[in-house]
C-alpha cells in the first residue's frame, strides 16, 4: 500500500512539473506563438455552386392524341436519331374530332367558291377580256385554298386513323429527334397522351440528351462575379466523386442577377473539357472553383498574423526577450485566399512572425 501511495505522489509531482514548465514557456513568450513565412502556391478563386447537366436536353412529344401502345426504349438506353421510341394508338377526343371535321367542311366550301371564281376568270382570259396577271391572281388563290383543304383532310385522317391518307403515310410511331441517352421515360403503355399544338404544350413522353457533352451550371455571389471572365480555368468538385479531377472553362456569365433567399446571385455556365476518367451523371451536385489568379513559389504568411491599417499591412516580429513588446514591420501583400496572403516584400522565406494569443471574452 505504501509503494502505491509513493508512486502516486511521484506521478502527481511529475505532472505538476510538466504543467509548470509549459506555463513558464508560455509566460516567457508572452503567450504568443512563432509562425514561419513559407514558400508555396496561392490561388485567388471564386466559388460557384450548382450541378452537372447536359448542354442540351430534348423533350419528346406527340403530334397526335391517343394512348401509349408500345414503349421501345427505357431509361439509360442509347438511341440514334430516327430510332423508334414509342407507338401511339390514336384516340381522339370528341371535341378534337368535331373540330377537325368542321375545319374540313369549311375548307371544302372555301375551295368550291374559289374554283367558281377561277373558272370564270379562265373563261374571260380565253375570250381576251382580262389580262394574264388577273388570271394568275385567281389561279394562285385557288391553289392556296386547295392546299388548305388538303391539310384539313390530312389533319382529320391523322386524328382518326393515326396516318395521312394518300401516298405519304405517317404512322403513329414516335422517333428520336436526335442521338443521345434516354434520361427519363414519363409514360407507360396504356397511359393517355395529349398532343403538342399551338394551344397546348402536350405530354412530355421522354427526355433525351447527349451525355458526352455535359456542362456545369451554377451560381456565383455578386461579390465575386466582377472577377470572372469568359475562358477562365475552373476546377470542379463533385461530392459523389471525391477523387475525380474534373476541369473546364467559363463559357457564360449571366448579365442579370437573381435573388435567392436574400442573396444576389449570377448564373454561370462552365464547359467541361476534362473528366479525369470519371463517369459523370446528369444531376450530380458540384462546387466549382473559378481560378482568378494562381501564383507558385511565392512567400506566404498566415493572414491571421497580418494587421491591416488603411492601405498598409503589418506583422509583428517575435520579442527578443520576456517583457519586451514585439517589433512591428510593414510588409507589402499580394494575393489572398482567405487563409494565407502573398508577401511581396518585408519578409523572406523562413522569417518568423509573432502571433498573439486570442483575446479572452469576458
Amino acid at each position: 500500500m505504501k509503494k502505491i501511495i509513493v508512486i502516486g505522489v511521484v506521478l502527481v509531482l511529475i505532472a505538476a512539473g510538466v504543467v509548470w514548465a509549459t506555463r513558464g514557456s508560455s509566460d516567457k513568450d508572452g503567450g504568443g506563438t512563432r509562425v514561419k513565412a513559407e514558400r508555396g502556391t496561392i490561388v485567388d478563386k471564386a466559388l460557384a455552386t450548382g450541378q452537372i447537366v447536359p448542354r442540351e436536353e430534348v423533350q419528346v412529344k406527340s403530334q397526335i392524341s391517343g394512348i401509349v401502345k408500345t414503349c421501345y426504349v427505357d431509361v439509360g438506353d442509347a438511341v440514334a436519331a430516327g430510332d423508334k421510341l414509342l407507338e401511339i394508338a390514336p384516340n381522339p377526343t370528341p371535341l378534337e374530332l368535331t373540330e377537325s371535321e368542321r375545319s374540313l367542311q369549311l375548307a371544302d366550301i372555301a375551295l368550291d367558291r374559289t374554283k367558281i371564281e377561277h373558272d370564270r376568270k379562265l373563261s374571260l382570259l380565253e375570250g381576251g377580256l382580262i389580262s394574264e396577271d388577273e388570271y394568275d391572281a385567281a389561279r394562285k388563290e385557288y391553289d392556296r385554298f386547295a392546299v388548305e383543304r388538303d391539310l384539313a383532310r390530312e389533319r382529320l385522317a391523322l386524328i382518326k386513323d393515326g396516318r395521312i391518307q394518300g401516298s405519304r403515310p405517317v404512322d403513329s410511331v414516335i422517333r428520336a429527334p436526335a442521338s443521345g441517352t434516354v434520361l427519363e421515360r414519363l409514360v407507360d403503355p396504356g397511359e393517355p397522351v395529349v398532343p403538342l399544338t399551338s394551344f397546348q404544350e402536350g405530354t412530355v413522353l421522354l427526355t433525351i440528351a447527349d451525355m458526352g457533352d455535359l456542362i456545369f451550371e451554377g451560381t456565383v455571389d455578386e461579390i465575386d462575379v466582377g472577377k470572372l471572365a469568359i475562358g477562365l480555368s475552373v476546377r470542379i468538385d463533385v461530392g459523389a466523386l471525391p477523387n475525380a479531377e474534373i476541369g473546364g472553362r467559363v463559357a457564360r456569365i449571366a448579365p442579370k442577377a437573381k435573388e435567392e433567399e436574400g442573396s444576389t446571385l449570377f448564373d454561370v455556365e462552365v464547359s467541361i473539357d476534362e473528366t479525369g476518367g470519371a463517369f459523370l451523371r446528369a444531376g450530380y451536385s458540384a462546387n466549382a472553383d473559378v481560378i482568378i489568379q494562381e501564383k507558385e513559389g511565392v512567400v506566404l504568411s498566415p493572414e491571421r498574423v497580418v494587421a491591416f491599417e488603411g492601405e498598409k499591412a503589418y506583422v509583428e516580429l517575435p520579442p527578443e526577450r520576456e517583457g519586451v513588446e514585439p517589433e512591428r514591420r510593414e510588409i507589402q501583400v499580394g494575393l489572398s485566399d482567405g487563409l494565407n496572403v502573398e508577401v511581396l516584400s518585408g519578409l523572406a522565406e523562413g522569417d518568423e512572425v509573432w502571433q498573439r494569443p486570442p483575446k479572452k471574452i469576458e
